[in-house]
């Protein structure tokens, strides 16, 4: 890794930074959490930042700026939130010239939204990062030639993890830098548990689609709660499937607590107060930072043994990975951990530790470093 430019991170050097976020701000999402998190870390080290985004609503943040309404495509078994109308390019063109950034930062800049617009509208470096997971993408293959334009103006190409770079490599080539997401860790690690009552609790967080495949984690807690009667399911999220916890029998499903989508800000407090996450995804992951999260606050994590989140857990070392859509591994899983303690406290700590390599006091810094190297490489005009 390029040493960090002295220029850019001594203290009272600022940089004007432009992060273009693809997907609707005030929706639950991992990028959206990604950019929220970068731009308070970088505004707290001193630089000035311009959050440009799609948004149901008028963002209550400063920085943070509506360039347009987002639609719900389908995309990767969920929904992506985006804004595709290219006439938002106009209001980004306005925006950049306006605020004067000397680095673009845009998320997912393959994606027609936000972030291909300020790819395309900006006159300064530009850099990438990509977050996609997914294992289809019909419509991203027949845009090729577009999307290898927008690759063309990226000084440099970030990708949240192997997964996600051998993703983006296939169709636009190039080379990528791996910088994983960040995570407060010390946010989840002090959190203060939230009142969910007794029992043991099994903690379930994401959007209840089928990639997050809350079906495995409810079919899973079924087979766990029969032989433990003090057994609790909380899930926080919602989805179109959040009505499968109602083919469960009665007494089983008076013991799951859906409390619906939760801000980000509330998350630490719930995982505080559970004793093991489940973590069973089918596929199209690029990272896991509910896994990280959870490790973080000091829970044994039981997950799926798909791409992306084998970057994050390391079996049978920071938790345990199964196969994906096995129910039946699942809970066997989540019972040897549930039924051993000496295993889980070896799970905790180990988690713990590995969470910390993923904490933003790290992550931040790289990003920076890329900004220092983008800017030495020129706009994209000059390259």
């Amino acid at each position: 890794m390029a040493p960090v430019p002295a220029r850019l991170v001594r203290p009272g050097r600022n940089v004007r930074v432009a992060l273009a976020c693809p997907y609707a701000w005030d929706d639950a999402g991992g990028v959206q959490v990604q950019v929220r998190e970068l731009a308070e870390r970088l505004l707290s080290r001193g630089h000035d930042v311009i959050v440009l985004t799609p948004a149901r609503r008028p963002p209550p943040e400063p920085h943070v700026v509506r360039v347009g309404r987002p639609v719900d495509i389908p995309y990767n078994a969920s929904t992506a939130p985006i804004d595709p109308r290219p006439w938002s390019r106009g209001r980004i063109r306005a925006l950049l010239r306006a605020f004067g950034p000397d680095v673009v930062h845009a998320h997912q800049p393959t994606a027609p939204s936000t972030g291909m617009w300020a790819t395309l509208e900006a006159r300064v470096p530009v850099v990438g990062t990509f977050h996609s997971g997914a294992t289809r993408a019909r419509l991203y293959d027949l845009s090729a030639p577009l999307i290898r334009r927008v690759a063309r103006r990226l000084a440099i190409r970030i990708a949240v993890s192997e997964r996600a770079a051998a993703f983006e490599r296939s169709r636009i080539g190039g080379s990528f830098e791996i910088v994983p997401n960040g995570v407060d860790t010390a946010l989840f690690a002090e959190a203060i548990p939230a009142d969910l009552g007794p029992g043991t609790k099994v903690l379930f967080v994401g959007r209840l689609d089928e990639r997050k495949g809350f079906p495995v984690a409810v079919d899973a807690f079924r087979r766990l709660g029969s032989s433990r009667e003090d057994l609790r399911l909380i899930v926080a999220g919602d989805g179109p499937q959040r009505d499968v916890v109602d083919r469960l029998r009665v007494v089983d499903r008076e013991r799951v607590r859906m409390l619906g989508t939760v801000s980000h800000a509330d998350l630490p407090a719930l995982a505080a107060a559970c004793d093991l996450y489940l973590g069973p995804a089918v596929g199209g992951e690029s990272f896991g930072v509910v896994l990280v999260e959870a490790m973080a606050a000091g829970l044994p994590v039981v997950a799926s043994d798909i791409p992306g989140y084998d970057e994050v857990v390391r079996d049978g070392a920071d938790g345990l990975l199964v196969p994906p859509r096995d129910p039946a591994a699942l809970a066997a899983a989540a019972g040897r951990v549930l039924g051993d303690p000496s295993l889980a406290e070896r799970l905790v700590a180990a988690g713990r530790d590995r969470a910390t390599a993923f904490d933003w006091s790290f992550v931040v810094e790289r990003i920076e470093d890329a900004y220092g190297r983008a800017m030495q490489a020129g706009p994209p005009s000059l390259r």
